[in-house]
């Protein structure tokens, strides 16, 4: 059951980021959004963990899987921009 839930929990935060942070090179489709937001969750949680606002073990949450969301879109379109221009 909790599959299930990170798939749900990962498209609604994938969904959220790309309507923060719209753009026309980002990742488009059921799949690809619940990716973002998945990975977005685990590099928001890394990133913490790093700089000590999650202790071993904790793991960001819904915001900070936003926050997440959001700088690996802000990755991918400067790294989408740099390869077109």
């Amino acid at each position: 059951m909790w599959l299930i839930w990170t798939i749900i929990i990962g498209f609604v935060v994938g969904l959220i980021a790309k309507f923060l942070m719209p753009g026309p090179n980002e990742p488009r489709g059921f799949i690809l959004t619940t990716v973002l937001g998945i990975v977005g969750a685990l590099v928001a949680t890394w990133l913490g963990q790093g700089i000590g606002w999650y202790g071993p073990g904790e793991s960001a949450g819904f915001i900070g899987g936003v926050v997440g969301a959001v700088i690996l879109l802000a990755v991918w379109g400067f790294i989408s921009s740099s390869r077109n221009g």
